[in-house]
């Protein structure tokens, strides 16, 4: 089992509003899968392929997680660009780690993070180099 459900709960109530004044992540736009509702929710977003890799810390389970699945859609804003993406797929670790930039160091084994959410670019929108 990923990082525990009340810690993710503290982020998203606690931290995910600061990081989101502060700027600097990248920010994934989702609709909510009941709700209807936009969300941000500030994440660690990899490059990979024709796409984007995010580390699932709370495990599938995550609310933005299921939300993204649920709809097949999100928009990533990176570097003041917005991206859209499709084909949400979650993927286990062993796919997911070998993708990853060299400078990104995976969770390590006592946080027990299984996968990452996998998600491509749709179209001709990737964000200038």
């Amino acid at each position: 089992m990923p990082l525990p459900r009340w810690l993710a709960q503290i982020n998203k109530r606690v931290f995910n509003p600061r990081e989101l004044k502060r700027g600097v992540r990248p920010v994934l736009t989702h609709l909510g899968r009941t709700s209807g509702k936009t969300y941000h929710t500030p994440l660690e977003a990899y490059p990979v392929g024709n796409g984007y890799m995010f580390i699932l810390m709370y495990g599938s389970g995550s609310d933005w997680a299921k939300n993204v699945t649920a709809s097949g859609t999100a928009t990533l804003r990176v570097d003041g660009h917005d991206v859209e993406l499709v084909s949400p797929r979650v993927v286990p670790r062993e796919v997911a780690w070998p993708q990853l930039p060299e400078t990104v160091k995976p969770p390590p084994n006592f946080m027990r993070v299984t996968g990452a959410l996998q998600m491509d670019i749709s179209g001709d929108t990737r964000p200038p180099q």
